[in-house]
């Protein structure tokens, strides 16, 4: 143990982040089990300190004279102690140095194993502190391996220097899309969560958050919150319904998030692999919101219902396939979006009614 040993700590911090204070706290841990090990019968006066500013590693069994002998770990007579120098009296503590070139080499493997666990441990616990605080975010991955079998993809994903390997499980694929090893592809960082072998990143391409966060990359407005997003409800793959709303009557929350010639909300269709994208605009009139959000279509009318989270809208009677949507997938967005259940009428119902 000498300076080159300091120094090899110190790069470690350098090249991987971690505290010189946590290395030297897990290198001690290491040498004193290490120490027990070789010294089973001192393990309870055992010592071990690592001193980086002499660039000294102290290892000692640390004892205290007594008259009479009660633990032989802890204590020796006066006889044993003047063995060792004739100045020591009963209450004086005696501390013998143990060199470690004595060590046998089970117990030095035992310190380099605890020492090794410790850079894993530490390495997984950035990679872990740094992921975590990307929960909810977009992060760019590039394709590793697609599993034949069942259509998993690993992603390679990297947050500031942390790399991890995620694993996008089919159902959080945007159904229709084909990924192919060495592609670029953007994650919606859902949860982290600690596991045996190190941080377990939960990603998908299917979350309305993934949406959310496009366009907040996409559109400036959004992203220095002058518009907000409201609500999102999405079916991957297929349809978006986003609601959004403008803090400055100045700015058309539509406008800004269509872009000049579409070009905003065209590249987040072409990131989704040609998903369609409707954006309404956000009203704290439920009556309006609910109309709003069954665009394209046109709507005549809109009532609230007395138990306060169902609605009766009744539509032109050529509006009302497109009001519904394929298999119903419209009025089923626009249900999800404003958290009311929809009930269309075509108008000549309504007015015979």
């Amino acid at each position: 143990m000498n300076a080159e040993f300091f120094t090899a700590i110190a790069d470690i911090e350098r090249e991987k982040g971690i505290p010189q204070s946590y290395m030297i706290e897990k290198i001690e841990q290491a040498l004193l089990a290490a120490l027990k090990k070789d010294l089973p019968d001192a393990a309870e006066a055992a010592h071990v300190v690592l001193n980086t500013k002499k660039s000294t590693v102290d290892m000692y069994i640390e004892r205290t004279v007594v008259a009479e002998l009660e633990n032989p770990e802890l204590e020796l007579t006066l006889d044993e102690a003047h063995d060792i120098d004739v100045k020591y009296k009963v209450g004086d503590i005696v501390r013998e140095v143990v060199d470690a070139k004595k060590f046998g080499r089970i117990a030095a493997q035992a310190a380099k194993q605890v020492i090794i666990q410790g850079i894993r441990e530490a390495e997984r616990n950035m990679v872990f502190d740094e992921f975590t605080s990307r929960e909810h975010e977009i992060l760019t991955g590039t394709v590793a391996h697609i599993e034949p079998k069942n259509g998993s993809v690993s992603i390679q994903i990297s947050s500031n220097s942390e790399f991890t390997e995620a694993v996008l499980p089919v159902g959080e694929c945007i159904p229709g899309e084909r990924l192919r090893e060495g592609d670029h592809v953007k994650v919606y960082v859902v949860e982290v969560k600690k596991a045996t072998r190190g941080p377990q990143v939960m990603i998908s391409r299917t979350h309305p958050g993934l949406v959310k966060r496009l366009f907040e990359l996409e559109v400036p407005e959004i992203f220095d919150g002058t518009v907000e997003v409201r609500s999102v409800a999405r079916e991957a793959g297929s349809r978006t319904k986003i609601a959004v709303w403008s803090n400055d009557p100045a700015v058309e929350p539509i406008g800004a998030c269509v872009g000049s010639r579409g070009a905003r909300v065209n590249s987040i269709v072409e990131e989704l692999g040609g998903e369609k994208i409707d954006i309404v605009k956000y009203s704290d009139d439920a009556e309006d919101y609910v109309a709003s959000a069954l665009s394209p279509s046109d709507v005549v009318n809109v009532t609230l219902l007395e138990d306060g989270k169902s609605c009766r809208v009744i539509v032109p009677d050529s509006q009302l396939s497109l009001a519904i949507g394929k298999e119903g997938q419209n009025v089923r967005l626009a249900a999800r979006l404003t958290g009311y259940k929809i009930d269309i009428k075509p108008q000549s119902t309504y007015v015979e009614d």
